[in-house]
């Protein structure tokens, strides 16, 4: 049977598609529970299109298969200019090489140009370096983090 990938924006029912579970490949996410998802859904879709979580589910199973996220930076420089932070990128294990991560980055990028960003941006592991480049990117300077644990 075909795999039948569709792209497009979180839903509230992508809970239960495995979407907690798909971000969990990519860092820790604790236990949310549905009332938690629903009330940070709620939150993030009452920004608009200043935050956009994107899916690619596979219609064949159901699963979400690989997401990723955009938030909208509104700023003073550039003539009170925008700039799209590209956040939480994975594709689920047993869909990478099919090119998802890739339509990703594509899709939340489209988004940011047609919000009128100058520029797109975001941070990734030495390891993520190639794969980001073949996205279009290029490194331009380096991360720094502090963790508040």
């Amino acid at each position: 049977m075909a795999e039948t990938f569709k792209i497009r924006r979180l839903e509230i029912s992508d809970k239960r598609k495995g979407f907690i579970e798909l971000l969990g490949q990519l860092s820790v996410t604790g236990s949310v529970t549905d009332e938690e998802f629903d009330q940070r859904f709620e939150e993030i879709s009452s920004y608009g299109d200043d935050h956009v979580i994107c899916v690619i589910e596979d219609e064949t199973s159901g699963k979400i298969a690989a997401t990723g996220s955009v938030m909208i930076e509104k700023k003073f420089l550039r003539n009170c200019g925008k700039v799209g932070h590209i956040e939480d990128v994975v594709v689920d294990s047993r869909f990478r090489g099919k090119q998802l991560g890739k339509k990703v980055v594509e899709f939340l990028t489209d988004h940011c140009k047609s919000m009128g960003c100058y520029k797109v941006i975001l941070d990734c592991s030495v390891e993520n370096k190639v794969f980001y480049e073949k996205c279009g990117m290029i490194n331009k300077s380096i991360q720094m983090s502090k963790y508040f644990d």
